[in-house]
């Protein structure tokens, strides 16, 4: 293996921001978002790495984007490097950098909405692999470099629909990398699970009548009994956290009002309203008795309330970060190698690392980005150069103690 010269590197790292920089500038941003562009940026990036690339079609219009590097041991599980396109809105208003712009500022900081959620980690796994076939390196897995569309919003018509393909088990993953989040301390923060997400209304129905009346059945006396018995429930878990300074937000369940609808004019009483709820619900509850519970409180509302799931995930087994996990291992291994401090939680959020778990498959959540201001979906999000450019180092490293597992035969 040839070391890079530090001309070399120099050379690596302005090309790396470079890469990165054009990334941003293409708006791949919701609603209705035209995917070509970044088709064609991977495209170039495949070329330049002198690796073959696959475009798949599950949904129109919905590009999933391999990058394929064959390992020495091609019918060896591969690993897969993933990452998605799309990013969410800006309010450019609050915007000292133009979001789209990629500019780089006084402090060496990178500007543009992606840039920690999360095109700089697709670019790092691109330019991981750069720098390793500089090297001479030969990897005895395969490696997937995925890019897959609509994560942020939720994944439906990306990777949840993919890991269902013959194209996706052709692949032959044995293991996932996906993102974490920012950490603004030294720590690294790794996700091994997620908390579930149930989105449902709440049909409230009772008497319509005239304004002045004191109506019985209502439906909004209906309403505030469920929302005394939800916010007496969400002050449940938030005292949990207060109560316990060593708890993670993913270990109690997040559930919000997020709608309510109804009513047509002031002195009408309407026949119905409805209440719409979000529900982040950790792995550690019993769903059964969490989904009875709900049923019971629109019980003891009264008659004419019912729930109407809109999204309701199963328990996803989460995967297992032990010495049964030659994965896991591997991946510790480089870690420790590097001198970082991980610090393993429950998602909060949703990431399509749950979807690869839904199969089957493990699926490590992971991001180099210590040490760095949370800025995912706020305004001015940045990644410092000096951030980014460590993150190539470090998954060079996991992806050579990955890629070289000796592989079990059972």
């Amino acid at each position: 293996m040839a070391p890079v010269t530090q001309v070399q590197k120099k050379v690596l790292d302005q090309q790396a921001v470079e890469n990165f920089r054009e990334y941003l500038r293409i708006p791949s941003v919701h609603p209705n978002i035209d995917y070509e562009p970044c088709v064609k940026f991977l495209e170039k990036q495949a070329r330049g790495l002198g690796l073959p690339i696959k475009v798949y079609h599950v949904v129109p219009k919905k590009p999933i984007v391999v990058i394929s590097w064959v390992g020495t041991e091609p019918s060896w599980p591969a690993i897969m490097l993933n990452s998605h396109m799309d990013v969410v809105p800006v309010f450019e208003d609050k915007w000292t950098h133009k979001p789209f712009g990629a500019e780089i500022d006084q402090q060496n900081r990178i500007y543009g909405r992606g840039a920690q959620d999360m095109k700089s980690i697709g670019i790092q796994y691109l330019e991981a692999v750069r720098r390793l076939k500089q090297q001479g390196v030969a990897l005895k897995r395969t490696l997937h470099i995925s890019f897959v569309p609509d994560e942020e919003t939720g994944g439906i018509d990306g990777l949840q629909k993919f890991v269902h393909t013959k194209d996706f088990q052709k692949l032959n993953i044995g293991v996932t990398l996906d993102e974490s989040v920012a950490s603004p301390n030294e720590e690294c923060v790794v996700f091994y699970v997620e908390r579930c997400i149930w989105q449902f209304k709440i049909h409230c129905t009772g008497n319509p009548g005239h304004g002045s009346l004191l109506l019985e059945n209502t439906a909004g006396e209906k309403v505030s009994y469920i929302l005394n018995k939800m916010f007496e429930f969400r002050n449940g878990e938030v005292q949990k956290l207060k109560n316990n300074p060593n708890m993670m937000p993913g270990q109690v369940t997040a559930l919000n009002l997020t709608q309510m609808t109804g009513g047509v004019q002031t002195n009408v009483v309407p026949p119905e309203f409805i209440l719409t709820f979000d529900c982040r619900i950790t792995p550690e509850a019993d769903f059964d008795q969490f989904e009875a519970t709900l049923r019971q409180w629109c019980k003891e509302a009264g008659p004419g309330v019912t729930i109407e799931f809109e999204l309701k995930q199963s328990k996803i087994p989460p995967t297992k970060l032990d010495d049964s996990n030659p994965y896991w291992i591997a991946f510790k291994k480089a870690t420790d190698k590097l001198g970082l401090k991980l610090k393993v939680e429950i998602c909060q959020g949703a990431t399509d690392a749950r979807y690869v778990r839904s199969v089957g498959l493990p699926g490590i959540g992971f991001c180099p980005m210590n040490n760095t201001t949370v800025l995912l979906h706020n305004h001015d999000e940045y990644l410092s150069v000096e951030t980014f450019l460590k993150g190539i180092e470090i998954y060079s490293e996991i992806v050579t103690s990955l890629a070289n597992i000796e592989h079990e035969t059972k």
